[in-house]
């Protein structure tokens, strides 16, 4: 049956990538939408999103949302002190090489959150939806939020006016992890914009109309370059059957 997460917007973001044992990949995704989606939604998490890295055959990455701080406490208190994980985590873990690599996020502003889909969650087996999403992540140096408003205030409306609007902008939560069992990217900030398409090329085609637009082109991408610490990111993606963003 198809499922969705606890209502209400997700104010605070998990973003994380696994490195994988060599072709364990598939195994993980199947008794990861199998097994871990529903009991994590029980325990007052949504879990929004599964992906195929598309450049690295090993790596896995997932997004997973919690209505606050004090919730994300206690959900995955409740979660990986459970039967679910007693039981299953074992092999998960097992899969993996490292799954440290994670940064905690909140939208950018008011509005720029994962609105989900109100159509429910594909049921297990359910094939992997034909769509491409980009998650680009631009650091920082921390307490600077020049480069997070440039991103905000300039490149995301004329994203949204030369293609199709993005998913989400995310920046840093500064929050402390408050659960050390799973292990933050700590000293990070970050700004993370997902966006969706039909295929890599309409995604191409999307950046070289971005970088073509007069205002972006001359004034936002070069702000953003001279507050970035380093070049930016992008993370190719395929969504799981049963990821609830493509």
């Amino acid at each position: 049956m198809p499922t969705t997460g606890p209502s209400g917007p997700a104010a605070v973001i998990e973003l994380r990538q696994y490195t994988l044992r060599p072709r364990r990949r598939d195994e993980l995704i199947e008794l990861f939408d199998r097994e871990f989606v529903e009991p994590q939604e029980e325990a007052g998490m949504s879990v929004l999103g599964q992906f195929r890295d598309l450049d690295d055959p090993d790596r896995f990455v997932w997004l997973r949302g919690f209505r606050d701080m004090t919730t994300r406490h206690r959900a995955l208190t409740a979660f990986y002190g459970g039967p679910v994980w007693a039981e299953h985590g074992p092999r998960a873990n097992d899969t993996m090489v490292d799954s440290d690599d994670v940064l905690l996020l909140r939208p950018a502003s008011a509005g720029t959150g994962f609105a989900v889909p109100s159509v429910g969650r594909p049921a297990v087996g359910a094939p992997a939806p034909d769509r491409f999403v980009a998650a680009t992540v631009w650091s920082f140096r921390p307490g600077e939020d020049r480069g997070v408003a440039l991103i905000r205030d300039g490149l995301l409306p004329a994203l949204s006016e030369t293609g199709p609007a993005p998913l989400a902008l995310l920046a840093t939560e500064p929050a402390p992890n408050t659960f050390s069992r799973l292990p933050v990217r700590t000293g990070e900030n970050v700004a993370v914009l997902v966006a969706s398409y039909p295929d890599a090329r309409a995604y191409r085609r999307h950046l070289a109309g971005i970088q073509s637009h007069p205002l972006a082109r001359d004034e936002i991408l070069p702000g953003i370059a001279r507050a970035q610490t380093a070049a930016p990111r992008t993370l190719r993606l395929a969504p799981t059957g049963r990821s609830l963003l493509f």
